[in-house]
C-alpha cells in the first residue's frame, strides 16, 4: 500500500479552471442527471462513512435528511464542519488548502440530495489561510455551479467544543460554543431535553426550523469522485465495512510530522513509516493515540489496520485519523496528564461533573507527573474517572475517561512509579490542537492552552466560574 491522491491532490488545486481541468465539476453534473433519490442511493452504496470521527453512514444520514425536508415548510441546510481542533489533527485544513474546490462541490451534491437552499461551511477564526481560500473559490464561482444555492462561509471560536456538531449548529444561530441536549442536526433550536423517539438524522425543531445536514471536510470532499466514478470505484480500495481512502496525520515522536491519504485498511505501522518517517534515530515507539478521543493504542498493535472496525476491535478507534505517536522517551503519565489539562480546560462547564472532577483528574495527574503525590491521589483519581461522565450532554467526558484510563491501564508501571515518588518529576506533555504543519517538518503546537484558565479566559487568574456561566454574563 501507499499514498493515494483521490481527495489530497500531490499540488494544490484552488481556482475552478484548474479543478475543472482535472475533471472537477462531473460528479454534480451527474448528481443533477440522477436526481436526489439517486444520487443519495450512490453514496449509500458507495459505503462512504463520515470522516468526522464518528464514522455515521453517509448515505443514511442524507437519506434521514431528506425525508424530514418533505415534512417541513422550509428548506434543510447544509453545514461542513471545518472546525478543526482534535489534537495531532491537520487533515481538514490540508483538504481545505490543496483542495477546497471538491470540498464545495460535494456539499452542492449534498444540497441537491436532500432539497438545501443554503450551504455553510464552518471554519474557526484562527483559519485564516483556509478562510480565504474557500471565499476565493467560492466569489469566483460560475452561477450555473451554485444553481440557486447560496454558499457561505462562517466564522466561530477557536474553542475545541465548536467543533461538536450541536455546538457548532449553535454558533451558526448567533449563540456560544455548547453543546446541547437536543438531538443533533436540529437548527435554530433552544434546549429541548432529550428526544429519544426520535430516529438519528435531521428533524425539524418547533416553530419551524429546518433540518440541517452536518457533514465534515473530508466527508464531502469524497462526494465528488463517488458521483463522477460511481460506487465500485470508491470501494476498490479499503475495506468492505470502511471503503474508501483516510486522510491521516502523524505527530509526535516520529522521524517527521506530515499529512498523506491512504488507503482504508493500510497498517497503522505501515502509515507511520510512510507518512512519519518510522521512530527517531536511536528510539524505540511505544504507543500512539487518535487525538483525544480514543484510548491510546500499545506499540504491540501497531499491525492494526486503519479501519473503524479494526481499530474499535483492538480497543482504541480510528478518530479523525490524527495520531499522536509516542517513544520509549515519553513519560505516559505525562502524557495523560497532558490530555487531561487539555479536556479539563475545554470544557464548557454545562455538566458540573465534566468540569469539576475533569479538572480534579488533571490536577492529581499533575501532581503524580511531579512524583509529589498525595497518598489518596491514585485512588481519588480512578474513582473521579468514573464519575466524571456522569449526565454528560457531549463526548467530551467519556474522551477524558477513556483516554486517561487507558494509559493508566497499559503503563502502570509508571503510574506507580510516580506514585511512590522514586521517579524523577517530569513536565507535563503539551497536548494542544496543530496550529500548522508543513510537509515534512516538524507540527507547530498552539501552546495557547497552556495560559487558557478554566473559565477559557487567558487572564492571570481564573474567575472560577464555568465558561457557560462567564459567557452568558458577558452577553448584552
Amino acid at each position: 500500500m501507499g499514498v493515494e491522491s483521490r481527495i489530497l491532490p500531490a499540488e494544490p488545486i484552488t481556482t475552478w479552471a484548474a479543478y475543472q481541468g482535472a475533471g472537477g465539476g462531473s460528479g454534480l453534473a451527474i448528481a443533477r442527471k440522477l436526481g436526489p433519490a439517486a444520487t443519495i442511493d450512490e453514496v449509500d452504496a458507495s459505503g462512504l462513512r463520515g470522516r468526522g470521527g464518528g464514522g455515521f453512514p453517509t448515505g443514511k444520514k442524507w437519506r434521514t435528511v431528506a425525508n424530514y425536508a418533505t415534512t417541513g415548510a422550509l428548506a434543510p441546510t447544509v453545514v461542513v464542519n471545518g472546525a478543526e481542533g482534535e489534537p495531532g489533527t491537520f487533515k481538514d485544513r490540508s483538504i481545505l488548502r490543496r483542495n477546497p474546490c471538491a470540498v464545495v462541490e460535494g456539499a452542492l451534491i449534498a444540497a441537491l440530495a436532500v432539497g438545501a437552499e443554503r450551504v455553510v461551511i464552518a471554519v474557526k477564526r484562527g483559519f485564516g489561510a483556509e478562510r480565504e481560500a474557500l471565499r476565493a473559490v467560492i466569489g469566483s464561482m460560475a452561477p450555473e455551479w451554485a444553481d440557486g444555492v447560496g454558499v457561505e462561509v462562517a466564522t466561530g471560536p477557536d474553542e475545541y467544543l465548536f467543533g461538536e456538531e450541536t455546538a457548532l449548529l449553535e454558533v451558526i444561530d448567533g449563540r456560544p460554543p455548547f453543546p446541547r441536549i437536543a438531538p443533533p442536526y436540529r437548527e435554530g433550536v433552544a434546549e429541548l431535553g432529550p428526544q429519544p423517539s426520535e430516529p438519528a438524522g435531521a428533524v425539524l425543531a418547533p416553530g419551524g426550523a429546518p433540518p440541517t445536514l452536518v457533514d465534515n471536510v473530508e466527508t464531502l470532499a469524497n462526494v465528488a469522485g463517488i458521483l463522477a466514478e460511481g460506487a465500485d470505484w470508491f470501494r476498490s480500495v479499503g475495506t468492505p465495512e470502511s471503503p474508501g481512502t483516510i486522510v491521516c496525520t502523524i505527530t509526535g515522536a516520529t522521524a517527521r510530522h506530515g499529512v498523506a491519504e491512504v488507503a482504508m485498511g493500510t497498517p497503522l505501522a505501515e502509515v507511520i513509516d510512510i507518512v512519519g518517517g518510522g521512530p527517531r534515530r536511536g528510539r524505540r515507539l511505544v504507543a500512539a493515540m487518535s487525538g483525544v478521543a480514543n484510548p491510546v493504542l500499545p506499540a504491540d498493535r501497531f499491525d492494526t489496520p486503519l479501519s473503524y472496525e479494526a481499530m474499535t476491535a483492538a480497543g482504541s478507534g480510528l478518530g479523525a485519523a490524527g495520531f499522536l505517536v509516542f517513544d520509549d522517551s515519553t513519560d505516559m503519565v505525562a502524557v495523560a496528564a497532558g490530555a487531561s489539562r487539555f479536556l479539563a480546560i475545554e470544557s464548557c462547564g454545562q455538566c458540573t461533573p465534566c468540569k469539576q472532577d475533569g479538572l480534579d483528574i488533571a490536577a492529581r495527574l499533575e501532581r503524580l507527573c511531579a512524583s509529589a503525590a498525595e497518598e489518596s491521589d491514585l485512588a481519588e483519581l480512578l474513582e473521579r474517572l468514573e464519575t466524571v461522565t456522569e449526565s454528560r450532554r457531549c463526548y467530551l467526558a467519556a474522551q477524558h475517561q477513556l483516554v486517561v484510563g487507558s494509559i493508566v491501564d497499559a503503563f502502570p508501571d509508571a503510574v506507580s512509579a510516580h506514585a511512590r515518588g522514586s521517579v524523577p518529576a517530569t513536565p507535563v506533555e503539551l497536548i494542544a490542537p496543530v496550529r500548522e504543519l508543513a510537509d515534512g517538518g516538524a507540527a507547530v503546537l498552539d501552546e495557547r492552552i497552556v495560559a487558557k484558565q478554566p473559565d477559557w479566559s487567558f487572564d492571570p487568574i481564573d474567575s472560577g466560574k464555568p465558561p457557560v456561566e462567564r459567557w452568558a454574563e458577558s452577553e448584552p
